[in-house]
């Protein structure tokens, strides 16, 4: 099932007679056959008797951190703006699991087509309720070693508080001189290796949408909220720190 909550009512989205594919996520994240186990309980099983017999244990808790990230098609469709809403646009899904949720949200994007880089530029486009989580990202950027381009609004917040950027980009829907050019042109050229864009508001909605477009036509990773910015930078900080590895399934589920 799937709930919304707007203050203190409670409403119910949907309800799904069947198993979605959060189903065999969770089983494989908490080492518990939730497939298995329903089978037996529509056939009469308790859940006492499945605890009794050995069937249902409860989850593994062994330090890991699963991520779900949804598998976008938009490769397949160049000049579709990639901010998402509330319709289903996923085919499929894919799972990051590790020590942490930084380390586990890049092994997820990466299975996704997501890859994100750790050298180059990049670009920053903050919505003003964004820019103080902003000031995290450009930091962690920094410690990464790459470079920052921003807006004029974005760079200014940044260097009101000690962060400077290496570029000022100009708005795309005021145009831009040969100087200050529109992060759509430098996407084009190749000087931006990373978008993190969180609009606001009508010009800025029309300058994310063309911003999103040209990433998404020139295989230029995008980040469209603030949330997964900062858990891309400190699972790239991670990464650095110690390289990411594979364990089995049944390495994260010892229960010994």
């Amino acid at each position: 099932m799937q709930f919304a909550v707007a203050g203190s009512k409670v409403y119910v989205i949907e309800a799904n007679p069947r198993a979605s594919r959060t189903v065999p996520f969770v089983a494989k994240a908490t080492g518990v056959p939730l497939v298995k186990v329903a089978s037996r309980v529509m056939l009469g099983a308790t859940l006492a008797e499945l605890r009794a017999s050995g069937l249902l244990l409860a989850p593994v808790n062994n330090g890991h951190v699963a991520v779900k990230e949804a598998v976008l098609p938009f490769n397949r469709f160049p000049e579709v703006d990639t901010a998402l809403g509330p319709e289903m646009r996923s085919t499929g899904e894919v799972m990051g699991i590790d020590t942490t949720f930084g380390r586990a949200f890049i092994k997820a994007e990466s299975a996704a087509g997501n890859e994100i880089p750790t050298t180059g530029t990049a670009f920053l486009s903050l919505n003003d309720r964004d820019k103080p989580m902003g000031l995290a990202v450009a930091k962690r950027l920094r410690e990464l070693g790459m470079g920052i381009a921003a807006t004029r609004g974005t760079a200014e917040y940044l260097k009101k508080f000690g962060q400077e950027v290496d570029r000022v980009v100009g708005k795309v829907s005021e145009g831009a001189s040969s100087a200050d050019d529109d992060a759509v042109e430098l996407i084009k050229r190749g000087e931006i290796a990373l978008v993190i864009n969180t609009p606001r508001g009508r010009g800025s909605h029309r300058d994310g949408e063309a911003i999103r477009k040209a990433a998404n036509i020139c295989r230029v990773s995008s980040v469209t909220t603030i949330n997964a910015a900062l858990a891309a930078v400190q699972g790239l900080v991670e990464q650095r720190q110690r390289a990411l590895g594979v364990k089995s399934l049944q390495e994260y589920h010892d229960r010994s």
